[in-house]
């Protein structure tokens, strides 16, 4: 005979749909004050977010990054959030910027390194829009990123505190899409360091196309200095062809791709705030971590 869990007192939970709710209205109604100057006048409200998505074939990426700007939306409540793609879904990122005819926009890639979208796709498409607009840096690599893999990566069966005898004979790789320019390795190689610092094994960066090792070069490669329990840690900012084929290549474990995870969405309004604070220059250079 299965325990069945005790009745939830009904008056109970009219009680938290109404706290919910009241707190999500008072959130609103303190963004709607906010713009609104002593003297009655409305004050120009903040500079809208774009979250600039690569897009992919594959459904569930649409759906993933939706879920994620949900999260920011909620974090930060009276903030424009739009999106737009550099291909493949709508609506595109020419689109998005017409739409907000000559308003202020940051553009914030959802793209984990440097390399050339973040370079010169989404600069020029910026420039010849008619928003006044300004682009973030990409989202790796960051401390905040690196919370995400770890999380990730605990989901799928990584077991925390592990003695110095599984230590020994354990490894990440650390699987990207990968980039022909130079510095968007620089970035994985600096996130996989990150990582390892946090796990206290070594992780090895591996990519799904246009750069080397592949993941299973990588995985050998921990084999032969004895690592045999090997996890793929999936940096990829959505579920798509290329997070599916290097997760299908993992001996053990392979984490999920990064999601809707609560750390991507502060990462993204960090990025977001960095960019504001940072002066506006004649060649904006792109924020650091």
């Amino acid at each position: 005979m299965t325990a069945s869990n005790p009745p939830r007192d009904e008056s109970r939970i009219h009680l938290d749909s109404t706290a919910h709710i009241m707190t999500s209205i008072s959130s609103q109604l303190a963004s709607q004050l906010s713009l609104v100057s002593l003297d009655g006048r409305r004050r120009p409200g903040p500079p809208a977010l774009v979250c600039v998505a690569h897009g992919s074939r594959d459904p569930r990426a649409l759906n993933t990054v939706r879920a994620l700007m949900e999260r920011v939306r909620e974090l930060r409540p009276g903030l424009p959030v739009h999106l737009g793609h550099i291909e493949l879904n709508a609506p595109l990122l020419p689109d998005t910027l017409a739409a907000l005819g000559d308003g202020p926009a940051v553009l914030v890639p959802l793209l984990l390194t440097r390399g050339y979208h973040v370079k010169q796709d989404i600069p020029e498409m910026a420039a010849a829009a008619t928003a006044r607009t300004r682009v973030a840096a990409p989202l790796g690599p960051h401390p905040l990123l690196v919370e995400t893999l770890y999380d990730r990566l605990v989901e799928a069966g990584w077991r925390t505190g592990p003695d110095e005898a599984t230590r020994r004979v354990s490894g990440v790789v650390l699987a990207a899409a990968g980039s022909r320019d130079p510095d968007s390795a620089t970035d994985t190689r600096r996130t996989a360091r990150l990582l390892a610092d946090r796990l206290g094994v070594p992780v090895v960066p591996a990519y799904a196309s246009a750069a080397t090792p592949t993941v299973a070069t990588a995985v050998r490669a921990l084999a032969a200095r004895g690592r045999h329990r090997v996890a793929v840690a999936s940096c990829f900012t959505a579920p798509g062809r290329f997070a599916t084929e290097c997760a299908e290549a993992a001996p053990w474990i392979a984490s999920a791709p990064l999601g809707a995870h609560p750390a991507m969405a502060r990462l993204i309004l960090h990025r977001y705030d960095q960019t504001m604070a940072t002066p506006v220059t004649t060649e904006p250079a792109l924020a650091s971590a």
